[in-house]
């Protein structure tokens, strides 16, 4: 099979050829026919998290054909497809697992770092942590689901009942929320680098009420805002932009410092919360959810051979929606 795996002294994915790997009990063999590209990929790769698997196959956002199925496996058949996600795997006796909290686990390892995830013709991954995805999408189609749009969906809840939401950076988790929030009946009010026209007008596509620089202020006030933009920078902006009770969501597993900025655009009762990984329970949920409103992802697709150049792009900011790997080749038409 072909992998791309990290060579962490340049910083980049070189391709393998190797052989297919084995399963134990409780693992399904997959055969990949999607991955998404996540901007959590180029954090592994670029070596801002760390402790990754030494010369790690990246990719968690992984839809591919069940293949083998160890033992001990239930619920899963041969052909079936499935969909990996970041949180590959969680101890199960913490106290944040026993408590509902398994995103918190105290040590879970995570699909594409710790895990070799879907950079590759095929994967292994726990059964426990795999998902039955929903008929109505392609291959292409469902891989953003599987991280931008669990993450998105979680970092939405965390936002409350808030009806004017603010997201910064709408790249692929941004373009799926904020279907969600308008399917809610939420005002969307977009920021975006300051010539990003794409992300603007395909904001504006997705019922965005206003769309705008990162550096400006909206035309009234927020109830709360998300940010997918990994800038502590708009920390913040995103403050200074939420009415007394908001709440700013940091959405990222990583983000640049955040400055150092005055009491009084906390104050007021505005909260700063983080959103850590997702639950099997918010994967379940959003999935359901997804071919209700219907989500519509907008992907741009390229051979396995190209994810660096795809990496490339999604680090200049040059990729509308979501990149994804069409590692199967498949030839069906995006709608």
């Amino acid at each position: 099979m072909r992998a791309m795996r990290l060579d962490a002294a340049s910083c980049t994915l070189r391709l393998s050829r190797e052989s297919i790997p084995t399963i134990a009990a409780g693992q399904l063999l997959i055969q990949v026919r999607a991955c998404g590209i996540c901007r959590t990929d180029l954090h592994v790769i670029d070596g801002e998290l760390p402790d990754p698997k030494p010369n790690v196959v990246p990719g968690h956002e992984v839809v591919g054909v069940v293949q083998a199925i160890g033992e001990s496996v239930e619920g899963f058949t041969i052909g079936q497809r499935v969909g990996v996600p970041w949180l590959g795997f969680t101890c199960g006796h913490c106290r944040y697992c026993l408590s509902g909290h398994e995103n918190l686990c105290d040590t879970p390892r995570f699909t594409g770092y710790q895990i070799d995830g879907g950079y590759a013709d095929y994967t292994v991954a726990d059964a426990r942590y795999c998902f039955a995805l929903p008929d109505r999408y392609t291959d292409l189609e469902a891989a953003p689901l599987l991280c931008a749009g669990l993450i998105g969906y979680r970092a939405l809840a965390m936002a409350g009942e808030a009806r004017k939401l603010g997201i910064y950076g709408f790249g692929a988790a941004a373009h799926i929320v904020a279907q969600v929030a308008r399917y809610q009946g939420r005002q969307v009010f977009a920021f975006t680098r300051r010539d990003d026209w794409a992300a603007q007008q395909l904001a504006l596509q997705l019922g965005a009420s206003w769309v705008g620089s990162a550096d400006q202020s909206p035309p009234e006030l927020l109830d709360a805002a998300l940010i997918f933009a990994p800038v502590g920078a708009l920390v913040p902006a995103a403050l200074q932009a939420i009415c007394k009770g908001g709440t700013v969501v940091c959405a990222g597993i990583h983000m640049s410092d955040i400055p150092a900025f005055p009491y009084h655009i906390l104050w007021g009762e505005r909260r700063i919360v983080s959103v850590a990984n997702l639950t099997r329970q918010d994967g379940e949920a959003f999935l359901a959810l997804a071919p209700q409103v219907p989500v519509h992802t907008v992907v741009q697709a390229f051979p396995l051979e190209q994810a660096n150049e795809a990496l490339r792009r999604l680090r200049s900011g040059d990729i509308s929606g979501a990149a994804v790997l069409n590692i199967a080749g498949d030839a069906q038409s995006l709608r």
